[in-house]
Parts: C-alpha cells; structure tokens; sequence
C-alpha cells in the first residue's frame, strides 16, 4: 500500500481484483487529508492519474461517497425549448413512447415555437423547422450524419475500438457503467450522442430507468436506432424516445435529468467543455455524468509538439484528442462537477462526475 500526497489530498492506492472488468487494476480514493501530511512519504506528482498502467491493468480514481443512494425524478414531461429552456407543452399521445412521441407536438410556453415529430424522432435542434436555413457542423460530427457510418456504425465500426483503444467490449462496458450509475437507478437517463442506441436500448432493456431518451444530432443514426428497434421482439417502446438535439443547446429544463451518459463521444464534440457545461445544467443535484472516451498518453506523451499539434487538428476535424486524466478532471471541475472518478485499460478511459447537492 502506497500513499501520495497530491496538494491537500491523500491519494491511497491498493491492488485489488475488479469486480467487473475481471483483471487487476488499482484504485486511487482521493480525499481531504485527516492527518499531517508529515505522516505520509511524500511523492511529487500532479496527480495521481499519470502514473501509468501496463497493457493488461486498469487504473481506477474513486472519489468520496457523495451518498449510496439518491432521491430520483420519475418525471417523464422534462422536454424543453432548446431556445429559451422552457417546458414545452405536449399535445398527443398521453402515453410517452418512441412510437407515440414522434405523432405528437410540442409548443414553447415562452416563445410559441412549435416543435414535431417525424416517423422515427422528435427534432428539438435550434434550426428545427427552417425551411431555407442550414448550417453545417464540423467534420467529426457531420461524418456520423452519413448513411454510410450511421450503417456500419454497430456492425464493426464500434466493436473496432476494443482493438486500438482498449475498450473492455459493450458488455462488460454496459455493466461498468452501471456501477457508476447506481445512485440514481430509478430515475430518468439521457444518452447523449446516442449513435445507433447500443447503450440507449440496453438502458431501456434493463428497466433500470423510469425514462430513457436517446439524444443524437445525427437524423441517420436516429434512424438507425429505430429500426434496430422495430426488429427486436418485446422491445419496452413505453417510456423510450428518440430525439435530436445539439448537445451544446441541450432540450431540457435546468436541474431535470437524474443522469446522462456519453459512450465514446465526447472526442466528438466540437466544444467538450460547452457541452459538459451544459450538461451539467441540465442535471439535477445529485445527478451523475458519465462518459468514455480514449486517451492519448504513455509512448504518444513523447511525440514531439503533440499538444500543438492536437490544436491544428482540433480546429480542423472539430474533434478533441485528450492527453491525460487531468485534462478530463479539469473539465468536470471547471463546469461544476464534482467526484471525479476514472476507469482506465490502456487507450480507453471511463469517467463519471457528478452535480453537487
């Protein structure tokens, strides 16, 4: 057992078996030191994050226990004007489904902008509606708006990232991200840049959730998602929904969402820390984020002008390449999250960070 001293925080790491991911990993419990900081053998380092695992370990950061378990909406009406954030007023179906949503319509009590569904999704985007305007988004998001990628997303183009990236494989994914998930089991979940559903129906397949909405820009990966659903046997349509929105300009009241999870998206995102702010908006105290994504360090932290690099390319592809888990932490601190906690397997990182209470 080590400790390490990290700027008033006592970092205590300790090999242990994961219970999910079935190899060893480490785990690093970050909290406020109790005792001086004289009683421990002080390592420098900036946190505890960069110390590297082998290709066959995980590194896991585990904050304090914020609570076991906490109080959870089962409210279904948490659509919003993606203007002004205002409940929208639904006019349809009272029974809220990914088949009954997309024949009703919705108004803005504030700005009196309707909103409707197509045959698949709701589109509560910004733009929704406009007959003559169109603007294109960067590259990394307009490339999943492409039938081509929205079809082979699931049919080879997801599973690849267990190869290069590490990613333990959407399984073992699915159970890991439910261990983070269990303070708020029970209430409402938001699966953003959903893509085909991979994550999105095994939510709603889990009957873990009172509410799943499968949020993505893409109207081809919506589509996709829906037809996956129409060919799966008793599939719980009741309580699942299909919508399209702009995670910069998410449709949903302040402090509403009891979670939102993000699978290998957040690269993705033209803006991460916009998109996190506005998540961060949208959930409730108590409410947990959680993410994964891949991480470029070990040999790649040696490529010479990397960082800069990175920038060029950001500005270009519209996509975000993350060196360390500081850089994530970073992020969640600076759009008000707390509790940061990782998962590491190589490439692959998984994230959680929850909304203060």
């Amino acid at each position: 057992m080590a400790a390490v001293n990290l700027s008033g925080f006592s970092a205590v790491a300790v090999m242990k078996t994961g219970p999910k991911i079935g190899r060893n990993f480490t785990s690093f419990y970050f909290k406020p030191l109790l005792i001086s900081p004289s009683a421990f053998s002080t390592v420098k380092t900036t946190y505890a994050g960069k110390l590297l695992a082998s290709s066959t370990a995980a590194v896991v950061t585990e904050p304090d226990s914020i609570s076991d378990v906490q109080e959870v909406s089962t409210s279904k009406n948490i659509l919003a004007c993606p203007i002004c954030y205002f409940p929208l007023i639904w006019t349809g179906d009272p029974v809220l489904s990914v088949d009954s949503a997309p024949r009703s319509s919705f108004q803005c009590g504030t700005c009196k902008k309707s909103y409707f569904g197509n045959e698949t999704h709701l589109d509560l985007t910004v733009a929704s509606g406009a007959k003559e305007y169109g603007e294109a988004m960067p590259p990394s998001t307009e490339i999943f708006r492409t039938p081509l990628v929205s079809f082979l997303y699931e049919r080879g183009w997801r599973q690849s990232f267990s190869v290069w990236g590490g990613f333990p494989g959407l399984e073992e994914e699915f159970e890991l991200t439910k261990e983070y998930l269990k303070p708020v089991l029970g209430g409402n979940i938001v699966d953003a840049s959903c893509g085909s559903g991979l994550f999105s129906r095994r939510f709603a397949k889990s009957r873990l959730f009172s509410l799943v909405v499968a949020l993505d820009f893409s109207e081809n990966m919506l589509r996709q998602c829906y037809e996956f659903i129409k060919q799966e046997e008793n599939f719980p349509k009741e309580n699942f929904i299909l919508v399209r929105a702009d995670i910069s300009r998410l449709p949903f009241p302040s402090r509403s969402v009891d979670a939102v999870h993000a699978g290998a998206a957040i690269h993705c995102w033209p803006s991460p820390s916009t998109a996190v702010a506005e998540i961060s908006r949208v959930l409730r105290p108590g409410g947990v984020f959680v993410a994964t994504t891949y991480i470029l360090d070990g040999p790649y932290s040696a490529l010479p002008l990397l960082r800069p690099l990175r920038q060029n390319i950001g500005q270009i592809s519209g996509s975000h390449i993350f060196l360390d888990e500081c850089e994530l932490k970073d992020l969640c601190d600076a759009c008000g999250l707390v509790g940061f906690t990782c998962t590491r397997n190589r490439r692959f990182v998984m994230i959680s960070a929850t909304k203060p209470s």
